[in-house]
Formats: C-alpha cells, structure tokens, sequence
C-alpha cells in the first residue's frame, strides 16, 4: 500500500480528488480560477506571436540578423520558465503583467524559431519563381515564403503552445495573484495547506486543458495543413 511509504493523507483515493474537484465546480472556484488563467495564457500567447513572428520573419531572412541573434533564440528557449519568474516579479509585483511576461518569453522563440525552420524548408526554386513572377519584398513573403513554410510554422505554433502552458503555470505557481483565483494559483494554495486531493484536483485540471487545446485546436490545425499542402492522405 501506498500508506506504508507515506502517510494516507498524502495519497487519497481518486473519489477524494474527483469530490474535492466537485467541490470547487460548485462554489464557481474552479469556473473563476479556469478563466482567468485561460485569459492569461490567451493574452500571453497572442502577444508571442505577433512578436516571434516579427523576429521569425526578420532572422529567416537577414544574414545579418540570423548570425547575431539566431543562437540567442534557441538559447532563450531552452531556459526553463521558471527562471524568468523572480525577475518579472522584480519589474511587475504580482499582477497579471508578471504572469504574461513570463509566458511572452518562454512562448516567443519557440514560435520564431518555428517560422524560421519553416522558412528554411522553402524551396530555393520556388523562391527564384516568385522573384521571377514580381514577388519581391513583402509580396514574397505573402505569397512564397509564408504558404510554403506553413507546415513547419504550425509546427511552431503548437510547440509555442506547449512552452506557452508550461510558462503560464510557472508563473501562477510562484506569483499567486492576490484576489484573483487562477489554476496554478489554486495548486500553490492547496499544496500550502496540504490538501493533497486538491493538489491532484488542480493537476488533473492541467493535465486536462492542456491535452484539450492541443488536440482541439492545434493538432487539428496541423492535420488540415498537412492534408493542404500534400503531406497527408485526405480522408
């Protein structure tokens, strides 16, 4: 038994974590702390992806750039979310402009890196047609560049999500927001009061959402595109 390595308490039985989960469904707790951290991470992602696709679309294409901040990307990406909390603390105190900063820089350079991967699967012939046909400039990257780099770039996107989810709940955990319920919020407060039905409550709600979004929203997107562009059976 589970009791014998440690005490019952911190191991209750899936009828305790589904009835506390219940609970919190009923007194709008868990409807309260859901939206505002889905508006978090909404927020934070759209703003990754105007930014990571401006930096995308420049470091793609200018040697210049690649060369001074392509290896700074991948390096960004590649620290844990975590570690940006106590800094955007510093600047923001806890308010939902820390949580969002934290999931801008764990979220962006996963998207630019996406589009700059994408980017270069671009046939070199095909960007020869487009110059050849007048698209040059901006009307290259409408027509040429982007629809042919789309495959790799939603790849990105759905990659982007994952970094996106991971960072907002980092940020929620470490920067409970005072009055304002959020998810990995909630799980800071159970865990601070050792409720261990309501911690696993709030990790089955994670684990939930974030298997939701990708498989309603991302997943699908990349079997559309991929179906789109000839890269899989239609059917």
């Amino acid at each position: 038994m589970w009791s014998e390595w440690k005490d019952e308490f911190l191991f209750p039985p899936p009828a305790e974590v589904f009835s506390r989960l219940g609970d919190m469904a009923s007194d709008g707790l868990l409807t309260e702390a859901l939206a505002n951290t889905m508006r978090l991470g909404i927020q934070g992602y759209v703003l990754s992806l105007v930014i990571g696709c401006v930096i995308g679309a420049l470091v793609a294409r200018v040697g210049v750039l690649r060369a001074a901040f392509g290896s700074l990307i991948t390096g960004i990406q590649t620290m844990p979310s975590v570690a940006w909390v106590p800094w955007a603390i510093l600047l923001f105190r806890q308010t939902d402009a820390t949580i969002i900063f934290v999931v801008v820089l764990g979220t962006t350079p996963a998207i630019a890196n996406g589009l700059i991967a994408g980017s270069d699967q671009v046939p070199p012939l095909l960007l020869r047609a487009g110059r050849a046909l007048g698209a040059r400039g901006v009307a290259a990257y409408r027509h040429v560049i982007l629809p042919a780099s789309l495959p790799g770039f939603v790849n990105g996107l759905k990659q982007g999500w994952a970094f996106a989810w991971r960072s907002l709940m980092a940020g929620e955990i470490i920067s409970v927001l005072p009055g304002k319920p959020t998810i990995g919020g909630q799980l800071q407060i159970e865990r601070g009061f050792s409720h261990a039905d309501g911690v696993m409550a709030m990790m089955l709600v994670i684990l939930a959402v974030g298997i939701l979004i990708d498989a309603l929203v991302f997943s699908t997107l990349e079997r559309r595109v991929a179906r789109r562009w000839g890269l899989a059976e239609n059917g």
